[in-house]
């Protein structure tokens, strides 16, 4: 994780009226120029500033289609600020207002342990593995997918992306041919989005990065199809089958939606399964008086609580799910990075080095082409 060297007092000293003031009186400054991105998790008065708002998959659609801008200011986390870096265009400034936004499940994959996890299970698999990483991950780990002809995957794609990598690459007129997967870093994802395919759990073998050859024996690897990388999102691996015991005990109808990071066994005992858009559409189509406990980050429900009053939203636990990275994302540093902008100095730029740049670049279109025309079930 990078570190943000703290803000000079006086933004820290400005009240929320003239943070949000002088938002708007720089945004109307640079006007085309700027683009301000906005995940569903950051704070509700930074999203009131985003140009659009969206989760990984569909920010990442946005960030390639901004051709007029010259700078993305990204509220959101850095693999995602590398990811809009990543398919823009050469001329374009990619700005995360805090440095410290990082992701804790990202870091979970290093560049290192992914090399020396490919050359173990590369000759122990006995048939070709093709990586699959989720967005959630560093740019580095998107280049090594890369380059050995994978592809990045969304909780909106996963299924798709899974299903293109055990089959996709089959050469023709060989009926035994495929591919094993290798997915890091969400072992959740992974496992929920293969299992909604059809898969067995049997099927998976769990690949854990701290131990000598991720804690398997070689037969292991040659009898799976899957092997998952041992990493999570620990806001989403806060839900858990009590939390939905008690739900399910409640003299109300509530439906139960979570998100495909969520363990397994909660996804299994849910009603719905899906990403961030999916929820979202989900309770945007519900009709009114429906009741909805949904295990995601508590800003976005909270969000959708708001937006649809006449609908019943609570979170799934009874405890404050916060993304605490994404929490840093606030007006202080969203106010700083624009007003150095007004003022010609570009802070915080996210810039990747241009032959990770090139591999990531692969992995990510190979994502971006395989999508689904409207958000999907991962159940």
């Amino acid at each position: 994780m990078l570190l943000q060297p703290p803000l000079p007092s006086q933004y820290n000293m400005l009240s929320t009226d003239e943070l949000r003031a002088g938002i708007r009186e720089f945004k109307t400054r640079l006007g085309k120029r700027l683009v301000i991105l906005g995940h569903h998790y950051v704070r509700d008065d930074v999203i009131e500033f985003a140009d659009f708002t969206g989760d990984s998959l569909k920010l990442a659609q946005l960030a390639a289609e901004q051709t007029e801008a010259d700078y993305i200011v990204f509220c959101g986390v850095h693999f995602m600020a590398e990811s809009a870096d990543i398919v823009g265009s050469d001329s374009q400034q990619v700005i995360l207002p805090d440095l410290s936004a990082g992701c804790s499940m990202a870091d979970m994959a290093h560049i290192d342990q992914a090399e020396e996890a490919w050359l173990f299970l590369a000759e122990a698999a006995g048939m070709p593995i093709t990586p699959v990483t989720y967005v959630n991950s560093a740019a580095a780990v998107k280049a090594f997918v890369g380059r050995h002809d994978g592809a990045c995957c969304t909780s909106s794609n996963a299924k798709l992306v899974l299903d293109w990598a055990l089959h996709g690459a089959k050469p023709s007129g060989d009926p035994q041919a495929g591919h094993k997967v290798l997915f890091l870093p969400d072992q959740h994802l992974g496992r929920n989005s293969a299992h909604a395919l059809g898969w067995p759990l049997e099927s998976m073998v769990l690949y854990d990065p701290k131990q000598p050859r991720g804690g398997l024996r070689p037969e292991q690897v040659r009898d799976a199809r899957f092997i998952l990388w041992q990493g999570h999102c620990f806001v989403h691996q806060l839900f858990n089958l009590e939390q939905v015991a008690a739900i399910r005990a409640l003299d109300v109808p509530y439906q139960v939606i979570v998100h495909p990071e969520c363990p397994w066994e909660v996804c299994q005992q849910a009603d719905m399964v899906g990403s961030t858009e999916y929820i979202i559409k989900a309770i945007r189509e519900a009709p009114e008086d429906s009741y909805w406990a949904v295990g995601t980050e508590i800003h976005l429900v909270q969000r959708l609580a708001a937006t649809y009053p006449r609908k019943h939203v609570r979170l799934l636990a009874d405890t404050q799910c916060i993304c605490t990275t994404m929490f840093r994302i606030d007006l202080p540093h969203l106010y700083w990075v624009l007003e150095q902008l007004a003022a010609g100095t570009v802070v915080n730029r996210i810039a990747v080095e241009d032959e990770t740049k090139r591999w990531s670049r692969i992995a990510l279109d190979r994502m971006l082409k395989l999508r689904p025309d409207q958000p999907v079930s991962v159940k």
